[in-house]
């Protein structure tokens, strides 16, 4: 299930929308196929060991059953603004950080990790929230990347906003005052009233 389009927010795209890794999906798969091959090797009579075999093929697929909707709903999920991770069948819990809250991204992962290409990532951020580890990350070394580029993009972003929000100097106003006479938004005396104005505080 990918994440909800409607919970974000007003200019914010989502980057990346990760599952967990299927290395979840391994020891009910295992036990379906144990409980499958005792059940079609029992000898003929033994009721008692296929009765047991169904049972763990029923167990079996229960488990994959629960697996799988935790799976499926659970998110991690980086957007051009925030890491968000959500995760819950019924009940929802999330976490939300901002990028330019992240202080540090560091990734682990054990030999068989990096087999299977899971790994475990370390969120360490500014404010209350300290520590945050996110297990089973698939391809964990690529999402570390993604993530630091995206923090570099809207640390651009916003300087570039605070560089197009300064305040204009006094001779650059007068320019823009000017400019909407010659357009006759503004009249002549208009603009000379102003234009003192702007004059004075020099």
């Amino acid at each position: 299930m990918p994440f909800p389009r409607q919970l974000l927010n007003d200019g914010e795209d989502v980057v990346l929308d990760l599952h967990p890794h299927w290395w979840r999906f391994v020891k009910p798969v295992v036990l379906m196929a144990v409980a499958v091959v005792g059940a079609t090797t029992a000898p003929d009579g033994n009721d008692a060991l296929r009765t047991l075999a169904g049972v763990l093929v029923l167990a079996a697929l229960v488990w994959f059953g629960v697996r799988y909707a935790k799976w499926a709903t659970t998110n991690f999920v980086v957007t051009t603004d925030r890491l968000i991770y959500r995760e819950g069948v019924l009940g929802k819990r999330g976490k939300e950080i901002p990028l330019e809250r992240l202080n540090d991204i560091a990734v682990n992962q054990s030999f068989f990790e990096r087999v299977i290409r899971a790994g475990d990532v370390t969120i360490e951020s500014g404010g209350e929230r300290g520590q945050q580890v996110f297990s089973d990350i698939r391809q964990p070394f690529l999402v570390q990347n993604l993530i630091y580029s995206e923090i570099e993009r809207a640390s651009a972003r916003d300087a570039a906003r605070a560089a197009g929000s300064r305040q204009l100097s006094i001779p650059e106003q007068i320019d823009k005052l000017d400019e909407l006479r010659q357009r006759g938004v503004i009249s002549k005396a208009e603009f000379d009233v102003k234009k003192t104005q702007l004059l004075d505080r020099m």
